[in-house]
């Protein structure tokens, strides 16, 4: 195998080059090689310094995480960390790109930090379940100070230089060749070290500490993590330097073995794999350079956020001047919430806001590289759309549907380009939500499809891509879980005992409480658009067709499933939901009888798993952990589970086929039950990577 590290001279400095394509992950080869190369440098008396770059495009992005599921094979990074700072030349961290986790730890070991004004660094590991294992949470506090340290770790962000330069993370941000920088400043050091674990943490009050601790337990919402790199961060003031880094190792090893973290490394590997889509071949995606939306509703309006904070120009269109005004005043609102909360200054606003350019007329949209259509949920309406902007667009556009449950192929059809068509289901809030489903039609070009996760890359999405099925694959498998959860309520529960388990389960919010914010009138008319294909054997939800016919639609209305007192921030049960649901179970014949909630759990994920089986079977999704992407991240279900299969997968398997059993004997007559062995088996494949 090629050699990971390589060395040149540059004058009196060692140059090491860490070269593991494609992010120079701190593998065994990478950490072994470096620590030979150091313990070489260190003792070859023409050498003053040494400094550490990266090859390609960036420095070291993170560890090997393919490892943190094994033993881990020595010389661990710590090891290396040492040598660095027992040799008695100075070492230069040269960091462009990314220096994350242990790489911005290795980078934390050396003697000073150079960096490009492009690149970014973090300690990410509480994303992962863990905390920083190599000096992170004990180095890191006596550059910034503890409250600082704290924020840094538990939310796991990535900090630009010029603010990685004002916090004292890195000693200097330079714009030109970073290596020659780099070795500059390292014959600039005189031969002087400067061990961070020799520095105090810098003075600060106690109140900025607990103050930043009550802030990041409150948004990591109970998550160990958390708490244990709080804990950690603070032994770099309360231990002695090596006592701290032995208190931290040990949390790290322990959480690393965690069911948390094993869920949370299937999760990163799914979004790799997710990228990975069949039928691609070597296709290049297409240039986009200029994205229009059509509709500034409030789903447009996100959509046209997002393409704005990519920094890309955006021709809103709507057919009326009202819409138009509303759609930018969203747009407005949206980015002053930002400046308000300082999470941007006014002249960004401004400037994002400066690329969009609001149109009344579709032939706006002629020099788009992509046109994204957020108009009403409905086939009529999008097809005579795709048929007017058709004949407006360049040839090589592409035309983009944000449909959550309409079949793409029946609206490409409608056009006489249907290769150019792709759906790119964004969740609401389009500019807040993470998930982009890509729907690839039948006939969708493999460079369109490329186009379409170039752009969800670009756009900061997880993307996931789904083949053409009612609902494809989020809205699909929520369908079920709804559908069910709505039969618990025909059988005895109320709208509060589910949502209550689920929500301790894990889920974000329960279905009910989902259903109310998005408005029970969009499952209402999705549900009699396929009322004519509906066999009338079937057992079919009757309680949320009662609530609309009523007008109660959820909170928009004051009453759904739940009754929103005015200025209530919640729900509260309601008497009037009760009377219905109770009516309509004795109408069906049901004696009422009350759920548990591990009932509750193990119906509702059922639904789920069967359905996600036979979507699998039906080829609608291309592998269980895009399943398990899209619940995480579009619809609530808890990332620190992994998903639910995976979370399946961890479960005795016959209490899974038990659960489904007993779907299929509530559910009755066209009940379709999927491959659940298939579908664990191949969950239990993906899982061998990471656990």
């Amino acid at each position: 195998m090629p050699a990971k590290v390589r060395r040149e001279a540059d004058g009196n400095v060692a140059v090491l080059i860490i070269d593991n394509p494609p992010v120079n992950a701190g593998s065994w080869k990478v950490r072994s090689e470096l620590l030979e190369a150091i313990g070489a440098a260190a003792t070859d008396p023409n050498v003053s310094a040494m400094i550490l770059i990266g090859a390609g495009k960036t420095f070291v992005a993170g560890s090997d995480i393919r490892e943190f599921g094994k033993a881990i094979r020595e010389p661990q990074l710590p090891a290396v960390i040492e040598a660095i700072e027992a040799c008695d030349k100075p070492v230069v961290a040269a960091i462009h790109g990314a220096a994350l986790g242990g790489g911005f730890e290795l980078a934390l070991g050396c003697d000073a930090r150079v960096a490009t004004s492009d690149a970014v660094v973090g300690l990410p590991e509480v994303t992962l379940g863990m905390i920083p294992g190599a000096g992170g949470t004990q180095r890191l506090p006596r550059l910034t100070g503890l409250a600082q340290a704290i924020e840094i770790i538990t939310s796991g962000r990535r900090v630009p230089a010029p603010e990685a330069l004002r916090l004292g993370m890195v000693d200097a941000v330079v714009t030109n060749d970073l290596r020659t920088a780099a070795v500059r400043h390292a014959q600039g050091l005189g031969g002087r070290k400067r061990e961070l674990g020799e520095l105090p943490p810098p003075s600060e009050t106690t109140q900025d500490v607990e103050n930043a601790a009550a802030n990041a337990l409150a948004r990591g919402k109970g998550r160990a993590a958390i708490g244990e790199a709080i804990e950690a961060v603070r032994n770099s003031a309360r231990l002695a330097f090596k006592e701290g880094l032995a208190a931290e190792r040990a949390v790290f090893q322990r959480l690393r073995d965690s069911e948390e973290a094993a869920a949370l490394r299937h999760l990163f590997f799914a979004q790799r794999d997710a990228t990975r889509v069949s039928g691609l071949h070597d296709a290049e995606p297409r240039p986009v350079r200029r994205v229009g939306v059509i509709g500034a509703g409030t789903m447009g309006a996100g959509i046209a956020v997002c393409f704005l904070d990519a920094g890309l120009p955006v021709t809103l269109v709507e057919r009326e001047q009202s819409f138009l005004d509303q759609g930018m005043k969203r747009i407005r609102d949206t980015y002053a919430r930002s400046v308000e909360s300082e999470r941007m200054n006014a002249d960004e606003m401004e400037r994002r806001i400066g690329r969009i350019t609001p149109s009344l007329s579709l032939s706006a949209l002629a020099d788009a590289d992509l046109v994204v259509e957020a108009v009403f949920e409905d086939m009529a309406v999008k097809q005579a759309l795709f048929r007017e902007i058709e004949p407006l667009l360049r040839a090589d556009a592409v035309l983009a549907s944000n449909t959550s449950y309409l079949d793409l192929d029946v609206l490409a059809a409608a056009t006489n380009r249907p290769t150019d068509v792709v759906g790119l289901h964004f969740f609401s809030p389009a500019n807040v939500m993470r998930l982009l489903e890509i729907v690839r039609g039948a006939a969708t070009a493999p460079d369109v499809l490329a186009t379409a996760l170039s752009l969800g890359k670009k756009l900061g999405k997880v993307s996931v891509v789904a083949r053409v099925g009612e609902g494809f694959i989020g809205n699909r498998v929520y369908s079920a879980y709804r559908t069910q959860c709505e039969f618990m309520l025909e059988e005895g529960a109320y709208p509060e005992d589910v949502d209550s388990a689920l929500v301790s389960f894990g889920f974000a919010m329960g279905p009910f409480a989902v259903g109310d914010m998005s408005g029970l009138d969009i499952a209402w008319r999705t549900r009699q658009r396929l009322a004519a294909n509906r066999d009338p054997k079937g057992r079919y939800p009757e309680i949320l067709d009662r609530l609309c016919e009523k007008g109660r639609f959820g909170r928009k209305t004051g009453a759904g499933w739940y009754r929103y007192p005015e200025g209530a921030r919640r729900g509260v049960p309601d008497p009037e939901t009760r009377s219905i649901i109770e009516a309509v179970s004795s109408a069906k014949g049901f004696t009422r009888r009350p759920f548990t909630a591990e009932q509750v759990k193990w119906r509702a994920l059922a639904a789920i798993i069967n359905e996600s089986a036979l979507l699998l079977d039906e080829n609608i999704a291309e592998r269980p952990s895009d399943v398990d992407l899209v619940m995480a991240n579009g619809y609530g279900f808890s990332l620190q589970k992994g998903g639910p299969l995976f979370w399946a997968s961890r479960q005795p398997r016959a209490r899974i086929l038990a659960a489904i059993d007993e779907l299929a004997a509530s559910t009755g007559f066209g009940f379709r039950r999927g491959n659940i062995a298939s579908l664990l088996d191949q969950v239990n494949r993906q899982a061998l990577r990471c656990t």
